[in-house]
Formats: structure tokens, C-alpha cells, sequence
């Protein structure tokens, strides 16, 4: 980056205010040790100290996100500081002298994870806000938990998820008295991001927002054990009683290991090996390149367990536990894989509306199918739609992200592709890894009683509802300008077809869509009713594109070719998704 005298001066500047002010030993001391390399003319200090001070974190429906450092567009103390200035403005003028706002904070293990609820703690209690800590790190379904049971009118969790090493971040949900409806204990929407946003102040001195460092609660621990309960009173033994399963779980150097663990062993899963060298937090991910089981590679300890214990299921939990990964040994080919998430979400949708037609399903006490209500988001796979309607329930879609799933009215189960699922809404209203992990292990531990598969299942769905397969292509940038040029080029240059079948419908998303707000993304359907959604990703550098083929399906005989039909169709599409982005 070029700059003339001024501007570097200026920047200059900033960085030594902020230095000055930081309450942050660490990141000060980064920041100074960037000013030193300035001063040997270092261009890349120059670069870097320009990014740092670019601009200010924007605050949006997916709180903050962003590396760990130094200055306003990075993740660090003051950063948090003056969010939580923010939040607690918020709370107070929603409640003004009707109550007394209330929040619970949680936290992973992250680094920094512990140091930005402090901070935030400090900062609510200051401000006449009911303040309630987490008592250790915890996953994110806890807190998202915490807020229902404790009935507060905010919760906050400090995690980057699944982002890599060098990352931390900023949730925020809202409850209490801030929401009423189906929104209560979910992440935040518009325009509340909006609301909050507008009320954080960079420009007022660091030292104008009052701390009360002892200024909160800390939850018992018996909060955890309320969790474990009511997550293991969702099995039914009476219903489903086998539970010979062989489980290997791994949480990714994450929170949930211990947690996932008593609420297995808690509903009668005794056979459970962890994944030794990923079983303790660690906020560096040391044997994973991105703590995502989405990731290549990410479960091959876990996978390499399962083989050498000849084990039935593979469970992974992504660092803060709110989503699940399974894998299972395929009897088709006899290898292991891991399962995508729109075969889980259908699976676990199936066996959801078992239950409830069996009148084992009481976290609601739907005991009929009338009002029952399964929802995804629109890039997940059109199945759980159609397992809806066999089972007489209503479906809706909304856009990407539990913020929205989690707001539909009547909510039973929802699911989204990206390996969240919430089987219990009235529990948590978010996705949760730990719930719809026991589930799925309820699920594997039944079939294998009935000398049955998840696989077996799968090709029954396939059978009942036409063979629904479907991929994804994610095109990680550095630069976020080729986001937008990507989504223009494909707006100015729309495809005319995916693997030979004619584009037929084209929404742009950004328009609204159904009754759905607008959200940017592009939408096609082509004659063979295939679909391709592309859209730039909510929380990383990502132009998120995905494809579903449907294939129907006259017996088991066909299913082999049908499966080799779709992944043709799947690999065609893909290419010219490439080709329409310039790739």
C-alpha cells in the first residue's frame, strides 16, 4: 500500500494512541514492536500496521469475527470493550425504567477467550446490568442454554467457532424481556445488530467506559448438570433401548469433549473413546490445519481410532460444539466416510418424526403431527421438505444461519448443511452439537440392533423421496473486492445451463425472495430441477457455492447407477459453476 507523508504520520499516530491506551500488555506490545520495524523503513510493517487501522470491525447479525491483534479491525480488549459498551447501552434503553437488564457471558478456550469475558463482564456490571459469568469454558449450546434457563435479556460467547488458530470472535444472543416469540434465546437479527451497532462509540477516550472487574455472578456449575439432563431426557429407552454402540469422538481441541462425553455416558453410551491427542482444549489446533470436520483431513485421527477399535460411529465436534460431523464405515465399499450434512439433517428428520408418531418425542409434547413444524435454510437439501410432507408436518426454508432458523414459529427441528442441527428448540434455540450428536447415536445404536445401517437408511430415503445428492464449491479469497466482482460477473452473465439442462428459473436473493429478506446470493433451477445456490460466506473469506442433483429411484437395484448418474451430473455442474466464475 502506497502512502504520502501525512497519511503515514497520521497512522502513525493512531497506533501510538492506541498503544498508549491498550489495556492489553500483549497487544501493546505488538503494536510497539510493529512501530520499531517502521522505523527501518519495513514495507510489510507499513502494510500491516495500514490494515490494522483500515477501518473499525463491523458488528452485524454474527456479532464480531476477526484475527487476533492490535487495532480497531482486529479482535482485542478494547475492541471488546467498546462492544460491550455497545450491548449494554442497548439493554438499558430497551428496558429503560420498566426492569433491570440481565446477561449470561461464556466463553471457549481460544486465546483471549477468558480475557474478552472479563472484559465484558466488567463492562455490563458497570453499567447497572445483572451480569452472570459462566463458571469455565464452556461450548456454545451452554450458553445459548444459559440464556433460556436463566431467563436473561442477553447472552454473549466469546468464540471464533471453527475458524483457525489466529482468530477469536463475538456472539450475542437476546432473551428476556429484549424478545418475545419464537426469537427468544436466539443469535441476533436485524435490525437489533443495527441497534447495537449504532451505539458503539470509537471515538470517545477508552477510559470513559466505567469497569466493575467484580461486577458479576458466577453460574454454578449445576447450570452444566441441568444441561446434561435435559439433553439425556431426550432418549426414550422404553422406545429405544439398545445402546451397543461403539463410539469414537473426537472435539477438535475443542470445549465440548467433556460435556459430549457425560451426556453419551448419561444416556447409556458407555463404549466411548475419545481421540487422545484432540481431547483436551488447546487454542492452537495443533493436528488440524482448520478445526473444521468439514475440513480434508480433519478427522483422519478420528477415522484411524475407528479403524483400529472396529467401531460403529464417529463423532465430531467442531472447537465450541455447536455442530456435529458423522462418519460410519460404508457396507458398499467397506471403507469409512463421513457422512455431508444434508444426509444427517434428513436422517435425524426421519427419525425425529418416528418419534413423534410413536408419541415418544416430548421436548415440546407433540404427541400428533399438528404443529409439528421442520425447517432448513435454503441451501440445505430439499429431502427433510419432502420427509416433512410424507409425515404430514409443515416445512419451512429460511436464509443461511441459525439466527433464522431458530426464529421459526412452531419449531420442532431444523437443520443447516453446514453440520448444524437443533433437535431440541425448547432447550436451545441454536444449533447444537451435543444434542444432535446423542441423537444420531440413538439412531446408529437402533439400527444396529436391527442388524441395520445409517447407510441402510440412506438408501431407504433415496427409495421413498428420489436420491437427493448434492456438493459444495468454496473459493477462498484474500481480497474481499473479488466477492463482489465474482457476484457481479455472475449477475451481468447469468449461466444459461448446468450439465446440459437449461436454466429455467433464476432468483436473485438479493431481492427477497418468498417472504425471506434479502440476502445476496443467486439462485438456479433448470429444467431437471437441478439447483445451484452461490452466495459469499456470512463469517469467512469465501465464495460459498452449492449444487444439488435429484435422481429418482425405482428400487435398490437402480441405486448404484443412480448414485454414479448423480455424481456425473454433480462433477458437470461443478465445472460449469467454474467457468461461470471465471475460475
Amino acid at each position: 500500500m502506497t502512502m504520502n507523508s501525512v497519511e503515514l504520520d497520521e497512522l502513525v499516530a493512531a497506533a501510538k494512541a492506541w498503544a498508549a491506551s491498550d489495556p492489553d500488555t500483549d497487544t501493546a506490545a505488538e503494536l510497539r514492536a510493529v512501530l520499531r520495524a517502521l522505523e527501518t523503513n519495513d514495507a510489510e510493517a507499513a502494510d500491516d500496521l495500514a490494515d490494522r487501522f483500515a477501518g473499525t470491525l463491523e458488528f452485524g447479525t454474527a456479532g464480531l469475527r476477526a484475527e487476533l491483534g492490535a487495532g480497531p479491525m482486529r479482535m482485542n480488549r478494547v475492541v471488546v470493550r467498546r462492544t460491550a459498551a455497545g450491548i449494554a447501552s442497548f439493554l438499558q434503553d430497551t428496558a429503560g425504567d420498566n426492569w433491570t437488564p440481565s446477561a449470561v457471558i461464556g466463553y471457549d478456550a481460544r486465546h483471549k477467550s477468558r480475557d474478552f469475558a472479563l472484559e465484558t463482564a466488567a463492562v455490563f456490571g458497570a453499567a447497572g446490568i445483572e451480569t452472570f459469568l459462566l463458571p469455565c469454558t464452556l461450548p456454545t449450546p451452554l450458553l445459548a442454554y444459559a440464556v433460556r434457563a436463566l431467563d436473561t435479556d442477553a447472552g454473549v460467547m466469546v468464540t471464533a467457532s471453527h475458524n483457525p488458530a489466529r482468530d477469536n470472535g463475538y456472539k450475542v444472543y437476546l432473551g428476556g424481556r429484549t424478545v418475545k416469540g419464537p426469537g427468544r434465546g436466539a443469535q441476533i437479527v436485524t435490525p437489533y445488530d443495527a441497534e447495537i451497532a449504532a451505539r458503539i462509540d470509537y471515538t470517545a477516550p477508552l477510559d470513559s467506559i466505567e469497569l466493575a472487574p467484580d461486577g458479576y455472578t458466577e453460574v454454578s456449575e449445576s447450570l452444566v448438570a441441568d444441561y446434561i439432563g435435559a439433553v439425556d431426557g431426550l432418549m426414550h429407552p422404553e422406545g429405544y433401548p439398545e445402546r451397543d454402540l461403539d463410539i469414537v469422538l473426537t472435539p477438535m481441541h475443542g470445549v465440548g469433549g467433556e460435556t459430549m462425553t457425560s451426556v453419551l455416558r448419561g444416556a447409556g453410551f458407555t463404549s466411548v473413546a475419545l481421540v487422545a491427542a484432540q481431547a483436551l482444549p488447546d487454542p492452537d489446533f495443533p493436528t488440524v490445519a482448520f478445526p473444521n470436520p468439514e475440513e480434508p483431513g480433519a478427522l483422519d485421527l478420528a477415522l484411524e481410532l475407528a479403524v483400529e477399535r472396529n467401531a460403529d460411529l464417529v463423532l465430531a465436534n467442531d472447537p465450541d460444539a455447536d455442530r456435529a460431523a458423522v462418519a460410519a464405515k460404508d457396507p458398499a465399499t467397506g471403507e469409512w466416510r463421513m457422512l455431508r450434512g444434508d444426509e444427517v439433517g434428513a436422517l435425524l428428520g426421519r427419525h425425529i418424526s418416528r418419534r413423534i408418531a410413536a408419541g415418544r418425542w416430548k421436548v415440546r409434547g407433540e404427541k400428533s403431527r399438528k404443529g409439528v413444524v421442520f425447517a432448513n435454510s435454503i441451501v440445505s437439501s430439499r429431502l427433510l421438505a419432502r420427509v416433512a410432507e410424507a409425515a404430514g408436518f409443515e416445512h419451512q426454508e429460511t436464509l443461511t444461519g441459525f439466527k433464522w432458523i431458530s426464529r421459526v414459529p412452531k419449531l420442532t427441528y431444523g437443520y443447516e448443511e453446514a453440520l448444524g442441527y437443533c433437535v431440541a428448540p425448547g432447550l436451545v434455540r441454536d444449533k447444537d452439537g451435543i444434542s444432535a450428536g446423542v441423537l444420531i447415536a440413538e439412531l446408529a445404536a437402533s439400527l444396529k440392533a436391527a442388524g441395520r445401517t445409517l447407510f441402510d437408511e440412506l438408501d431407504d430415503l433415496a427409495l421413498t423421496h428420489g436420491l437427493h445428492q448434492s456438493d459444495q464449491l468454496s473459493v477462498r479469497v484474500d481480497n474481499l473486492g473479488l466477492l463482489t466482482e465474482m457476484m457481479q460477473r455472475l449477475r451481468e452473465h447469468p449461466p444459461v445451463s448446468f450439465a446440459g439442462s437449461e436454466v429455467e428459473s433464476v432468483v436473485d436473493l438479493s431481492l427477497g425472495d418468498a417472504g425471506l429478506p434479502p440476502t445476496d446470493g443467486l439462485r438456479y433451477i433448470t429444467r431437471d430441477n437441478t439447483r445451484v445456490i452461490i452466495r459469499p460466506s456470512g463469517t469467512e473469506p469465501k465464495l460459498k457455492c452449492y449444487l444439488e442433483v435429484i435422481e429418482p429411484v425405482a428400487s435398490a437395484e437402480e441405486l448404484p447407477a443412480a448414485r454414479a448418474k448423480a455424481r456425473a451430473a454433480l462433477d458437470a455442474v461443478l465445472a460449469d459453476v467454474r467457468t461461470a466464475l471465471g475460475l
